[in-house]
């Protein structure tokens, strides 16, 4: 049995056959997902488990070189914005709005469905590489 890291098995898989540029999204429950793209859902009850639990445990496994979110985020849920830049530290921040942030989850290797019922609690992981 794994005994660190992310224990779900599938989120484990996506993260470990990433390449640079590559791109996880991490959602809230009401976020469509793209037909075609991969689904883990984790989404348990309405707030179980949280976005900021979700992205805080995928990022000290997957090397992030850029994040997305949908520039409605800081205005419609600034505090949940805030949490996330203290998570993520350094990381570059790209804004788009959120039309077109559903449109970039297509190209993704899978979203992360989460219990998150915050406005705007979505983000995309593009992957670097850690050499």
């Amino acid at each position: 049995m794994k005994k660190i890291g992310t224990l779900n098995q599938a989120i484990s898989e996506v993260i470990a056959g990433m390449g640079h540029g590559d791109m996880l999204v991490i959602g809230d429950c009401g976020l469509p997902i793209p037909p075609g793209v991969r689904r883990i859902d984790l989404a348990l009850s309405p707030g179980v488990p949280t976005f900021l639990q979700t992205l805080s445990v995928v990022q000290k496994e997957l090397e992030i070189e850029t994040i997305v979110i949908a520039s409605e985020m800081s205005q419609v849920s600034p505090e949940l914005y805030e949490k996330t830049k203290e998570v993520l530290g350094s990381i570059v921040v790209d804004t788009v709005s959120h039309t077109e942030f559903k449109n970039l989850t297509k190209q993704a290797v899978a979203v992360i469905r989460t219990g998150e019922c915050t406005a705007y609690a979505n983000i995309i992981l593009k992957s670097g590489v850690f050499f």
